[in-house]
C-alpha cells in the first residue's frame, strides 16, 4: 500500500496475528452475507463459499511466499557477500531477513515491498486495481452507516416492524420520507468524516481494541438469538436449495468477504515468531469459514428470505419475537455506525495516499493545492454520490468484489508468486531455502487462479447484461 516509511508497530505473538487478521477480514461483508445466501439457496451457496474460500487462501499463501521472495531478493542487492552467521552451520542470507530464511535467521523485520518483481505497467494496473476496490470500500461505508441510522430515527424498531419490507418512499417524519432520511444522515456523516479524508489518520490500540470486542459480541449475539428461535421451531426461513440466478451476486459478497492479501505485509510483518505464518493462515481460514457458514444458515432457516435486509443486524432491531430487549437491540441497530465510521477516514486516506502514489515520479513533488486539495477531493466525492445514488449494499458489496476483488484477491497473487519464482531460479543454488513457500508450488495452481479468475469476471459480465436485458 502506499504511503512511504511504513512503521511496523511493535511485534506481537502468532495468536495475535491470528485475531488480527480475523477482524480485518469479518467486517461489512458478512453482514450483507445471509441475504446472498437466501438468494443463491443454500445448497449452492454452501459449495461456493467453501470453493472461495480455498481459492483465497491459496493465494493468501502466494502473496507470503513472493513477500519472502522479494525480501530475500532485496538482501541480496544489498549485500555484495554474504555473512557466515556465527555459532551456526549455515550460511545466512542475511541477519535481517524474516522470511526468506536458512536456520540460523529467525529476528527481524519484514520488507513488504514487493516491487523487485513488478514491472512499471504491473505496479500501475495493481494500483488502479486498488483503487477501484478502495472506492467500493468507501462506497460501502459511506451507505452502511446512515442506512443504520435511517432505520433506528425513522421509528421503526417497534415490535411488529419485523414482518413489514419499508420502501425509499414511505414516511419517516411527516412529510420526510425514508429515502430522504438516508440522505440527510449521509450528508451529516459526510461532513463529520470527510474531512479526515485532508489529514492524516491512525489507528489507535485501544480503538482497534474497542471495535473488535463490539464485533464480536454483536455477531456472537446474532448466531445464538437465531439458533434459539430455531430451536424452538419459530423459526420462519425457508430458503430455496439452489437458485443460480443469485451466484454472481454471491460470488462478489464471498469474494468481498474473503479479502485480506493487500494488508498481509502489514499483518505479518508485527509477528514475532514467523516459522508457523503458513499454519496460523489455514487456522484463520477454517475458523472463518465456519464462523461465515454458521451466521448464514442460522439467518436463512431464522428469518423469512423475503424479509432478509441487507444488512443483517437490522432484523434484530425490529422484531421483539427475535430479541426482545430495547437496549440490545439499539445496540445492534447502531453497531455498523460505531465499527465501519471508525473505519472510514483511515480507508479514506489510504486510497488518497494510493493516488499520490500513482502519479508521483521519482525526485518530483505536487504543489500544496494538488497535494492537499485535490487529491482528497478525488478521494471523497466518488464514493459519496455513489452513495447518494444507492443503498443497496448487497449489489454494492456484489460488484466491488466481483471486479476489483478478484484482481486483488486472484490475478495480482497469481502474477507475483510467478515472477518471484522466476526471478529467484537464477539464485536457487545458494542453499537458501523459502521456508514460506505456499503449499501450491506447481506452476498448474498459478495457472488454474488465472483462469479462475478470467472465468468468474467472464461468468459475472454475462449474468449482469443478461439481466439488464431481461428487464
Amino acid at each position: 500500500m502506499a504511503g512511504g516509511i511504513t512503521d511496523t508497530g511493535e511485534p506481537y505473538s502468532g495468536f495475535v496475528g491470528l485475531v488480527y487478521m480475523f477482524n480485518l477480514i469479518v467486517g461489512t461483508g458478512a453482514l450483507t452475507m445471509p441475504r446472498a445466501f437466501a438468494t443463491a439457496g443454500w445448497v449452492v451457496s454452501l459449495a461456493l463459499i467453501c470453493i472461495l474460500a480455498f481459492m483465497s487462501y491459496m493465494t493468501t499463501t502466494f502473496v507470503i511466499e513472493a513477500m519472502a521472495a522479494a525480501n530475500a531478493q532485496l538482501s541480496w542487492k544489498r549485500r555484495d557477500v554474504w555473512t557466515a552467521a556465527k555459532n551456526d552451520k549455515c550460511v545466512c542470507l542475511s541477519p535481517i531477513d524474516p522470511m526468506f530464511l536458512c536456520e540460523c535467521a529467525h529476528h527481524a523485520s519484514l520488507n513488504p515491498s514487493l516491487n523487485p518483481f513488478c514491472l512499471p505497467v504491473g505496479v500501475n494496473m495493481f494500483y488502479i486495481c486498488i483503487i477501484v476496490y478502495l472506492y467500493g470500500d468507501l462506497a460501502i461505508y459511506a451507505a452502511a452507516v446512515p442506512i443504520s441510522l435511517m432505520e433506528v430515527a425513522c421509528g421503526n424498531h417497534s415490535c411488529s416492524a419485523g414482518t413489514v419490507k419499508y420502501n425509499d418512499t414511505d414516511p419517516c417524519w411527516g412529510s420526510v420520507t425514508r429515502k430522504d432520511a438516508y440522505r440527510i444522515f449521509l450528508s451529516v456523516f459526510t461532513l463529520l468524516l470527510g474531512p479526515f479524508t485532508f489529514f492524516n489518520a491512525q489507528k489507535t490500540k485501544y480503538l482497534q481494541i474497542l471495535t473488535s470486542l463490539m464485533r464480536w459480541i454483536a455477531f456472537i449475539m446474532m448466531i445464538i438469538l437465531a439458533l434459539i428461535r430455531i430451536g424452538k421451531g419459530t423459526g420462519e426461513g425457508h430458503p430455496p436449495v439452489a437458485n443460480l440466478s443469485g451466484v454472481p451476486n454471491l460470488f462478489g459478497v464471498c469474494v468481498y468477504s474473503f479479502m485480506c492479501q493487500h494488508s498481509l505485509p502489514s499483518l505479518v510483518t508485527p509477528i514475532s515468531e514467523k516459522k508457523r505464518v503458513g499454519a496460523l493462515v489455514l487456522a484463520d481460514y477454517v475458523l472463518i469459514l465456519g464462523f461465515y457458514v454458521l451466521l448464514s444458515l442460522t439467518a436463512i432457516f431464522c428469518f423469512d428470505s423475503s424479509l432478509l435486509y441487507d444488512m443483517y443486524t437490522l432484523n434484530f432491531t425490529d422484531n421483539c419475537n427475535v430479541l426482545d430487549i430495547p437496549v440490545l437491540r439499539y445496540f445492534l441497530g447502531l453497531f455498523p455506525v460505531f465499527t465501519i465510521s471508525t473505519n472510514f477516514p483511515i480507508i479514506a486516506v489510504t486510497l488518497r495516499n494510493n493516488w499520490k502514489t500513482l502519479f508521483h515520479r521519482d525526485g518530483g513533488t505536487y504543489p500544496w493545492v494538488v497535494d492537499r486539495v485535490v487529491f482528497p477531493l478525488i478521494t471523497l466525492i466518488p464514493p459519496i454520490v455513489v452513495a447518494f445514488c444507492t443503498h443497496n449494499l448487497e449489489s454494492l458489496v456484489g460488484i466491488t468484489g466481483a471486479y476489483a476483488g478478484t484482481g486483488i484477491q486472484y490475478i495480482v497473487p497469481a502474477f507475483l508468486v510467478f515472477y518471484a519464482r522466476r526471478h529467484l531460479e537464477p539464485v536457487m543454488d545458494r542453499d537458501a531455502i523459502n521456508k514460506h513457500k505456499s503449499p501450491f508450488h506447481h506452476a498448474f495452481w498459478v495457472w488454474f487462479v488465472i483462469i479462475w479468475a478470467v472465468f468468474c469476471l467472464m461468468f459475472v459480465t454475462a449474468n449482469i447484461i443478461l439481466t439488464d436485458t431481461k428487464k
